[in-house]
């Protein structure tokens, strides 16, 4: 049940979620100051070239380049780290400009020239004078008509999958809000604080804050803080966890005293959410097959106050210890590894990283999963399906299907649970968040209840 192949998802939940994503965050030096040595270039190159090479997420590259070179400012950290992300999302547009086999190191000044729109003077002292003379021709280059995969910065694949779900004009729209960097969401612990009380703290620490727009429960900022040693996060008052991630726990809706499920708890972002709106009470629990992961979750649990969550490790969907749960739980969630389409302004090595053949084997598994926790549902209890994928094989057709061999469910709006909690938006039946849309990552939930026993 891992959250998608490699975990690049890793459900971006943690401010303390390795130094490549807080570095990330942070703003690079602006390129028109000259700010960039000839040291900083080199590594930037090397990290990219690594990243490249595709063998490992580039969260996790960038993560150990940082740890093995800790001498790097954090402005050089989050030059870095911006640079290579905004690479990987433009990147079928720089081979475009740059040639199919242009190395790392010309990946790199051709998205300096155009990317960032770098003067001349800027690549003295950085490239040679072929080089200097290569990087004018890029800019000056015009390029010819492109498909759509390639204008939306997209493999041929994914663009032609996409346009299953979207016109062309909407994969376009799509692409771009994809290649957009996420803004940075909190979540408020409402076992320590409301959100008011959350914005006015941070507020006066000099953080602009606004409230969120679609949970009742999220802070957005305007800039991108480093807040792994705030008070309010030690103390445990907000999670970082993105805006439409926090509408999967108000579709589940748990209420106090209750039996809850994560069935695929990761390292327990909306774990921790849930066990908040139960107010620390009832049973939570926590299943996922990685023992890291959920050792991860335990000081989280700790920092935030709960006492009712139980991470429970699990050797596969089928594992014998879910039999004594049959028929028992209140509510479950399927948080179902998946791709992680959705999540690619955060992890854009994810779209040249996945391939047809991870979608057919996600299907497979999220059906298997899917069909695993519906077992633990009581009549009458709530059963939620979600992904963060953008492909409708992960979503609309997997719940399809398991509503065709599961007539004792039914579905139920997704609207309909969120506007009983004060979220106003149309969603229809089923919950579609996408980021050139909602400004959130991209999301799919369905709710489902157990039919009662007559």
């Amino acid at each position: 049940m891992n959250k998608s192949n490699d975990k690049s998802r890793n459900k971006t939940r943690g401010v303390a979620g390795g130094a490549a994503k807080k570095a990330a965050v942070k703003s690079a030096p602006a390129a028109a100051e000259g700010a960039v040595s000839r040291a900083l270039f080199i590594q930037t190159t090397q990290v990219l070239g690594a990243v490249l090479a595709f063998e490992f997420p580039a969260d996790a590259v960038l993560s150990r380049h940082f740890r093995d070179n800790r001498e790097l400012g954090h402005r050089d950290r989050g030059f870095i780290a911006e640079t290579v992300y905004g690479v990987l999302r433009r990147l079928r547009w720089l081979r475009r400009l740059a040639g199919d086999k242009a190395t790392p190191r010309e990946l790199l000044l051709a998205w300096f020239a155009r990317g960032e729109g770098w003067p001349m003077r800027n690549f003295e002292g950085l490239a040679s004078a072929t080089e200097r003379d290569w990087v004018a021709a890029v800019k000056a280059a015009e390029l010819g008509e492109a498909s759509l995969a390639e204008r939306a910065d997209l493999p041929d694949w994914l663009a032609e999958r996409l346009l299953r779900s979207f016109d062309e004009a909407g994969v376009l729209a799509l692409a771009q809000g994809l290649n957009r960097p996420a803004p940075l969401d909190l979540r408020a612990n409402l076992l320590k604080l409301d959100r008011d009380s959350l914005l006015a703290r941070l507020r006066e620490d000099g953080i602009a804050a606004e409230p969120g727009s679609l949970s009742p429960q999220a802070v957005r900022l305007s800039g991108k803080p480093a807040l792994q040693k705030h008070p309010l996060f030690l103390d445990g008052s907000f999670e970082v966890q993105d805006e439409g991630s926090q509408l999967l726990g108000l579709l589940v809706q748990p209420r106090r005293g209750e039996l809850v499920v994560d069935f695929c708890a990761g390292a327990g972002g909306k774990t921790l959410q849930l066990g908040a709106m139960m107010r620390s009470t009832g049973r939570l629990y926590a299943f996922d097959v990685s023992e890291k992961r959920l050792a991860k979750l335990k000081p989280r649990m700790a920092r935030a106050g709960l006492s009712n969550v139980h991470p429970m490790l699990i050797a596969h969907e089928n594992d014998a210890k879910l039999k004594r749960m049959a028929g028992k739980a209140d509510r479950v969630l399927v948080d179902a590894p998946c791709t992680g389409l959705g999540t690619l302004r955060r992890n854009p090595d994810l779209k040249w990283r996945q391939s047809p053949a991870a979608v057919d084997e996600m299907v497979a598994k999220q059906g298997a999963i899917l069909a695993a926790a519906a077992r633990l549902v009581r009549p009458g209890g709530r059963l939620v399906y979600a992904t963060c994928s953008l492909l409708a094989e992960e979503n609309d057709a997997v719940v399809d299907a398991f509503l065709a061999a599961h007539p004792q469910f039914r579905p139920v709006a997704a609207q309909e649970v969120l506007d009983k909690q004060g979220v106003k938006m149309e969603t229809g039946e089923r919950l579609r968040l996408l980021p050139h849309v909602h400004d959130t990552d991209g999301f799919f939930a369905a709710v489902m209840e157990r039919v009662a026993d007559a």
